[in-house]
């Protein structure tokens, strides 16, 4: 192990700096998390797979939007979608996506809450 590992303070920390190739892709990732309902469907993902039925219930939206809305989830890559006999069944196509969507409702906590984010 290096010494810069062994002393960097973020385990998952990306290990160069990132070029403009990173910024412009976080930047479409995180414009497609901007949006409520698209964020709220990737949090329910966060638990496991789901139909476009329990999705539609968990958003409280209309199901021709759900499905919309993980169309272009789908395209962008940030779910992946299966059929199951005639359902078709999404999750989270990346863990890194999981921990995205967690840190920004956990800062969301915090500021709602008064309190200072925190490491």
């Amino acid at each position: 192990m290096s010494a810069r590992t062994h002393l960097s303070p973020a385990q998952d920390a990306h290990p160069r700096d990132p070029g403009a190739e990173q910024f412009a892709l976080a930047a479409e990732v995180l414009g497609l998390l901007a949006d409520r309902t698209r964020l709220t469907l990737l949090h329910a993902l966060t638990s496991g797979e789901a139909d476009v039925s329990s999705l539609t219930a968990v958003c409280d939206v209309a199901r021709p939007a759900v499905s919309q809305h993980l169309a272009k989830l789908r395209l962008a890559g940030l779910v992946s979608v299966r059929r199951e006999g005639r359902r078709m069944v999404y999750g989270l196509s990346d863990g890194h996506l999981r921990r995205v969507i967690e840190e920004a409702l956990s800062l969301a906590d915090h500021r709602l809450s008064g309190a200072a984010p925190h490491d």
